[in-house]
């Protein structure tokens, strides 16, 4: 059986090598890195727009948040498969950009989901050749279709489908609350899914268990559950995407912080298996090692970043290791084998809590190197503004939080986290140029405000203060805890963030030394509508990742601004800027199609409601 995993694991990386994108991340260890060199430093600045897809599928519901779409589409043998956030699949021509066949689950739109996002499909080739998508749709179903047709496989599940709603150890009682926003894996004849669970709502959340089925049939075969030792507690769920490592027959699960992300009394201690990345065995689901990135969370730092597998050489030695990126600018480099780091981990000692019934951890792991990506740590003093008026704004409003640095407790008062809780590295994750040793990767700078609402106070102090997702207060219940929480980006008057730019970064980490090698500003950050924005030297927030190429380049989008963009993946320089319909939530992807050309390509959908960028549902392909 390992050795079928294997060989099919070697038919996905041969279409990888011929110019192909059959898996998320390039390859199934997602490291983003194309072979192809049509496409180069010397003549990227030429590269122009060669077709426009519509999906069809931007759509905002009254009174919820938009849809998001953060696809990454994958080209097999011929075709693109492009996944919407309202579960559609569609086979697209990668020439003409025409629609061959297209896939409706027919979802309920209007459901108010916590996010409305997908970020692609999976693939899976039988043995005969015939060519299986697999598809996790917001609404949590798991569909099998035939990519020659688009027609739901029958024999899989109950016509094609799999309700993940169904069978998890604390049940979904809001359907909103239990989603699917990113492709499954693939290892051998098994598809893993995991979850997206919404944030806060309670103790007693969904479970977020990471489910294998059958390739074929859909059965279930094995599930495991990250917090089967706390009692009804839930998420610590894999919403972001997993990485495998067919040869050793292991698949790499990220997870989230168990619920609720603001409040941990009611699951003290440091509830493993959460915020950790788990090596479990691809035939079982048993844990082989697991590596946790935050003790008992409260910050909302989710392992996010998808684990990306390379080779560490050093002193004649191969090492098969893994990257860990994290919301708390902390890049972890380990064994991919054992889970020990590869330059070492220090527990180091952090702010202790006052809220009652809380109990922080004492310490949290800090990486000996890399050293951290991105500033943790801020006071009043360290304030920006674009002016005086924004500086004194955001000082006096600093100088009310508490400021203790990294992992400083949300409390009653109000806390600063730097961090915040979108990073440091969100999902859009890394690449790595394996010919230089280079991971290269998006960084934000911008500080979140935390505070705690005594359960009889928050009902007022909502009604009060107004609940906006536009940059201002968000608030939720954390029910079955003494409080619930209000949170928001610390921007200034302006809508500008009160931490110093650049607020979005391209970073490139020498995996051989640790070291850092080069850091650029990235994007820029829109004020308002029809506006020229901000300065470049400023950056922009960033959500989308970057794919690297043998041609010397780095592609990244997932900016505030419309643009795709185009580096030297050895300097940093920015060597090209291509235009978008909107801005791009996405990550990007390279093939070469039948005609014989390479092709970039990547889905813009907007930034909404952060980015004033209008909805979209464009898929842009780009060639010389």
């Amino acid at each position: 059986m390992k050795l079928v995993w294997v060989l099919l694991c070697a038919v996905a990386l041969l279409g990888a090598e011929r110019g192909d994108w059959p898996v998320y991340g390039h390859d199934p260890g997602g490291q983003r890195f194309s072979p192809l060199t049509q496409i180069d430093r010397s003549n990227v600045s030429k590269l122009k727009v060669a077709w426009i897809f519509r999906t069809g599928d931007a759509y905002q519901p009254h009174g919820s948040k938009p849809t998001a779409f953060e696809t990454t589409p994958l080209y097999i043998e011929g075709t693109l498969y492009v996944g919407t956030p309202l579960g559609k699949v569609h086979a697209v021509d990668p020439v003409s950009g025409h629609e061959r066949w297209s896939y409706d689950p027919k979802i309920n739109k209007d459901a108010g989901y916590g996010d409305y996002s997908h970020r692609g499909v999976a693939a899976w080739r039988a043995p005969s050749g015939a060519l299986r998508i697999f598809l996790a749709t917001i609404d949590a179903r798991l569909i099998a279709l035939d990519a020659a047709t688009g027609k739901p496989c029958n024999e899989f599940g109950d016509n094609g489908v799999i309700d993940l709603q169904q069978g998890l150890r604390i049940g979904v009682k809001y359907p909103e609350d239990y989603e699917e926003t990113s492709p499954p894996a693939v290892l051998g004849d098994t598809v893993i899914v995991g979850s997206a669970i919404a944030d806060n709502g309670a103790v007693a959340m969904p479970s977020g268990e990471v489910r294998a089925f059958d390739v074929r049939t859909g059965k279930l075969k094995w599930t495991w559950d990250p917090l089967a030792e706390l009692k009804g507690v839930g998420a610590a769920n894999a919403w972001s995407v997993m990485a495998v490592d067919a040869a050793r027959d292991l698949v790499f699960v990220p997870t989230g912080s168990a619920s609720p992300d603001f409040y941990g009394g009611e699951r003290l201690g440091d509830d493993l298996y959460a915020n950790s990345v788990v090596a479990l065995r691809g035939s079982t689901g048993k844990v082989v090692w697991h590596f946790q990135t935050v003790h008992h969370d409260l910050w909302d730092y989710d392992v996010a970043t998808p684990p990306l597998l390379f080779d560490y050489h050093s002193e004649g030695k191969t090492i098969p290791a893994i990257a860990i990126g994290s919301k708390t600018g902390n890049l972890f480099l380990l064994n991919r084998e054992t889970g020990q780091p590869i330059f070492g981990v220090e527990e180091r000692p952090v702010p202790k809590s006052d809220v009652p019934g809380e109990n922080a951890s004492p310490t949290q792991p800090f990486p000996v190197k890399p050293a951290p990506l991105t500033p943790q740590k801020m006071t009043a003093e360290d304030a920006w503004g674009v002016d005086e008026a924004d500086r004194k704004w955001c000082r006096d409003e600093i100088s009310g939080l508490r400021t203790d640095g990294i992992f400083t407790p949300p409390s009653i008062r109000g806390s600063l986290l730097l961090p915040g809780n979108i990073g440091g590295q969100n999902w859009g994750g890394m690449a790595f140029d394996p010919q230089r040793n280079l991971l290269v990767l998006p960084d934000n700078h911008i500080a979140t405000e935390v505070k705690l609402i005594p359960r009889a106070d928050f009902d007022s102090t909502r009604e009060s203060t107004g609940r906006r997702l536009d940059g201002g207060w968000e608030f939720a219940r954390q029910r079955g805890t003494p409080y619930g929480m209000m949170r928001r980006f610390l921007l200034s008057p302006k809508k500008l963030p009160c931490t110093a730019p650049p607020w979005g970064r391209m970073l490139a980490i020498d995996v051989t030394t640790g070291e850092k090698k080069w850091d650029v500003p990235l994007g820029r950050l829109f004020v308002a509508a029809g506006e020229p924005g901000t300065p470049p030297d400023w950056g922009s927030i960033v959500l989308g990742g970057p794919i690297v190429t043998a041609g010397g380049l780095v592609f990244q989008a997932g900016t505030l601004d419309n643009a795709l963009y185009a580096f030297d993946v050895e300097t940093g320089k920015q060597l090209w800027r291509g235009e978008l319909p909107t801005s791009a939530r996405a990550t990007p992807m390279t093939f070469k199609g039948p005609d014989g050309k390479q092709y970039v390509v990547i889905s813009a959908g907007g930034h909404q409601p952060a980015g004033n960028q209008p909805l979209g549902d464009y898929v842009v392909a780009f060639s010389l």
